[in-house]
C-alpha cells in the first residue's frame, strides 16, 4: 500500500503522474424541487435546518443590516458526495467502498482507491494523511425565505410502546421548495480520470442531498445561449482564464443573480465569448450549459465504465 504524506516528508506525496494534471472547477445553481431538511441543531421540540447571516447594506444607504438565509452546507454536501462513491453499485452486487475496504471513518487512505484519491482520508494510528484535493463552496440561497416550520408525527425509530407515555410529535424547519442555491466545486491538480469520481459524486449527490424524507435537489434550469439551459459551467485549466461565475450570497434578487451567472460564465480571458465551449488550449478549457452537462455525464460514464463494471 503507498503511502501518502506523513509528518515527517516535507513533499506532496503524491505519486506521478503518467497524465496531465489539471485545475476543475464546477460551478452551478441548484433548485429546491420540494421542502428540504437539512438539520443543524434541536431546539424546544423543533429540528432546525441551517441558517446563515448575511450583512448588507441598509436600505438607506447609512450602515448594514442583517437577514437570515437558508443554506446547504458545502460539509454535509461533500458528506452526501463521497457517501454516493462509497455506495456505488458495482457488478456482481458489491459496492464500491466495500471492494477498496473504504468507509467513514474508516478510509483506506489509499491513492489508488478512486474516493480517497479526490476527498483525502486520514489513518492517525498508522501516521497517514492523504490530502483532499476537492473543496466545496457556496450553498447561502438567493431569495431571503426563511424556513417553514411543519409538525410530524413520531419517527417509528423513536415510537415505544410504554405504558402511560404517548409518543409526541415533533417539529421540524424546512427550506422552502424553489430556494436557489449557487454551489462549487473545485479540484486542485487532478488528472482526468481522478475527475471522473468528482463528476460521478457531483451528479448523483444532487437527488439524495438532505437529512430524512423528503430529499433532492435539480440544477436549475435560466437563459444562457438558449433558453431552458442548466445553470453550469466546467472549467479545466492551468491558467485561470475564466472569470468565475460566483453569485454574491448579499444578492437577493434571483433575475440579478441569473443575469451574472450567465455575464460571468461567457466573459473569458478580458473578452465576451459567443460559445458554449471555449478552448484556449491546454491552458483552458470551458464548457457551459448543456455542453457542460454533456461533459459531466460523459465523465460518469466512463467513470461507470472503468471502475463499477
Amino acid at each position: 500500500m503507498a503511502k501518502a504524506t506523513t509528518t515527517s516528508k516535507a513533499t506532496t506525496g503524491l505519486s506521478p503522474s503518467t497524465t496531465q494534471r489539471y485545475h476543475y472547477d464546477i460551478y452551478a445553481i441548484l433548485e429546491g424541487t420540494q421542502e428540504m431538511y437539512f438539520g443543524e441543531e434541536v431546539a424546544i421540540n423543533v429540528n432546525l435546518v441551517e441558517k446563515v447571516k448575511v450583512p448588507r447594506s441598509a436600505p438607506n444607504g447609512q450602515g448594514f443590516q442583517e437577514i437570515d438565509k437558508c443554506y446547504i452546507s458545502p460539509t454535509k454536501r461533500r458528506g452526501v458526495e463521497r457517501r454516493t462513491l462509497i455506495w456505488a453499485p458495482m457488478k456482481a452486487g458489491i459496492l464500491l467502498g466495500d471492494h477498496e475496504q473504504c468507509g467513514i471513518p474508516g478510509t483506506c487512505s489509499r491513492q489508488e482507491c478512486p474516493i480517497c484519491c479526490v476527498y483525502g482520508a486520514l489513518q492517525p494510528k498508522e501516521d497517514i494523511s492523504l490530502i483532499g484535493r476537492l473543496t466545496h463552496g457556496g450553498g447561502v440561497a438567493i431569495q431571503p425565505l426563511l424556513p417553514e416550520v411543519k409538525q410530524r408525527a413520531m419517527h417509528p425509530s423513536v415510537m415505544t410502546r410504554v405504558e402511560g407515555v404517548t409518543p409526541m410529535p415533533y417539529r421540524r424547519e424546512y427550506n422552502e421548495p424553489a430556494l436557489l442555491y449557487p454551489v462549487y466545486n473545485h479540484c486542485l491538480s487532478i488528472t482526468e480520470q481522478e475527475f471522473e469520481s468528482v463528476a460521478y459524486a457531483f451528479l448523483n449527490a444532487l437527488s439524495r442531498i438532505g437529512a430524512g424524507n423528503p430529499k433532492g435537489v435539480r440544477i436549475a434550469d435560466g437563459l444562457l445561449l438558449e433558453e431552458n439551459e442548466p445553470l453550469l459551467v466546467v472549467d479545466r485549466y492551468l491558467a485561470p482564464l475564466g472569470k468565475r461565475p460566483t453569485i454574491s450570497p448579499q444578492e437577493i434578487n434571483p433575475n440579478v443573480a441569473l443575469d451574472r451567472f450567465r455575464d460571468s460564465a461567457f466573459f473569458v480571458f478580458g473578452e465576451r465569448q459567443n460559445s458554449e465551449v471555449i478552448d484556449r488550449g491546454v491552458a483552458f478549457t470551458r464548457w457551459i450549459g448543456d455542453q457542460a452537462m454533456q461533459r459531466l455525464q460523459q465523465y460518469c460514464l466512463d467513470f461507470t465504465q472503468r471502475v463499477l463494471l
